[in-house]
């Protein structure tokens, strides 16, 4: 399927300046320039850094992207930018630069969420992920869950309407997974980001050597389906890092070398049972036969195993979009608002403002 609108897609919640061009559920163009390596020193995202680099890098990914997709500003039927949730000095950057464009050139611009925006990939043609079911050939099902984890989000949702049905199940209330794995990343020695090294040394490790805690799986959190706990979809990964911190002071407290390989394959077991744990059990809980799983960690060799296996063993279909789509970037953008312009929704206008913490549920603003 060809046919649709022609739209554009500008994000910028982070470190990542994505545009991002689709016609309908076709891709023509996905441009995603990182400031990492401007962080990687702090061993974590300035906020401050992240926004100057936007706006240093935002034109020629604008323009790369359009020769990319071999259209002109002119020929666009929508303009889309994330609004929130976000940094906020990361978000003003794209959130002016799509109004000025829509300023300019007179076309109609949608103001979406970041979050839905991620789930949003499954509906692109040609969007999997080896080995992997990458996206929905005729549409979202209507049973779809999705487990986004990266830097910034960890979070488990309920997608009954991708354009107007939202809904938060479970989330961090701390530190993200991915932030958990820089800092441990830090803690160890390894380099930043801490995703990719982590996995790394852990191939080496052995996963059992460390009991590491699972946040918030005691009974008074999970309750159980009669009578659900306050945090029975929730994480925490802040006792996670203490603890992983202890293992390391404790070591060379007493002059031994610290097992990293050892140490980084606990705690990558601890984080993906948790995550795939609870994702799955809203899955079984809510009804939710589908689940997608996005975000920057979604590379994870450990997360990716774990979670196929236990979706298959609770008869869950599993979709993961291919890397390029899984981290932020402005094709998500695009085609969360392709799908809001197809179905006939008022744009946003110009009077809305970038929002560090939109909800969830606000899917377009």
């Amino acid at each position: 399927m060809t046919d649709g609108p022609l739209v554009l897609g500008i994000e910028s919640s982070c470190d990542e300046t994505g545009v991002g061009i689709v016609r309908g559920r076709t891709l023509l163009a996905n441009v995603v320039s990182s400031s990492m390596d401007e962080h990687a020193r702090f061993g974590g995202v300035i906020p401050e850094i992240a926004s100057r680099a936007h706006l240093d890098a935002l034109v020629p990914t604008l323009r790369e992207a359009l020769d990319r997709a071999g259209v002109g500003l002119a020929d666009l039927d929508a303009l889309a930018v994330t609004s929130g949730p976000g940094l906020a000095g990361a978000l003003m950057v794209g959130v002016a630069a799509a109004k000025a464009l829509a300023v300019a050139t007179g076309k109609p611009l949608y103001a979406v969420n970041h979050l839905v925006a991620h789930v949003s990939v499954g509906v692109l043609e040609d969007s999997g992920t080896e080995g992997f079911r990458g996206g929905f050939d005729d549409g979202l099902p209507r049973d779809l869950g999705a487990l986004l984890v990266s830097g910034g989000h960890t979070e488990i949702l309920a997608v009954d309407d991708l354009s107007r049905d939202v809904r938060l199940l479970g989330a961090t209330i701390d530190d993200a997974a991915g932030e958990a794995y820089d800092k441990v990343a830090r803690v160890l020695g390894l380099d930043y980001p801490g995703g990719p090294a982590i996995d790394a040394a852990a191939r080496s490790g052995d996963p059992t050597a460390f009991r590491f805690p699972r946040g918030l799986t005691a009974g008074k959190y999970l309750g159980s389906a009669e009578r659900p706990g306050p945090h029975r979809y929730d994480f925490s990964f802040s006792g996670l890092k203490t603890a992983v911190a202890r293992v390391v002071e404790a070591h060379e407290a007493e002059g031994r070398a610290v097992p990293v390989a050892d140490v980084a394959a606990s705690f990558q077991e601890a984080v993906a049972d948790v995550v795939t744990r609870k994702a799955v059990l809203a899955c079984t809980e809510q009804g939710l036969g589908t689940l997608l799983l996005g975000g920057g960690v979604a590379a994870n060799s450990r997360l990716r195993e774990l979670t196929a296996e236990r979706c298959a063993a609770h008869g869950i279909e599993l979709v993961v979009p291919q890397l390029s789509l899984c981290t932020d970037n402005g094709a998500m953008v695009a085609a969360l608002a392709a799908r809001v312009v197809a179905e006939g929704r008022e744009p946003s206008g110009l009077g809305f403002a970038a929002d560090s913490s939109l909800p969830v549920t606000t899917v377009s603003v």
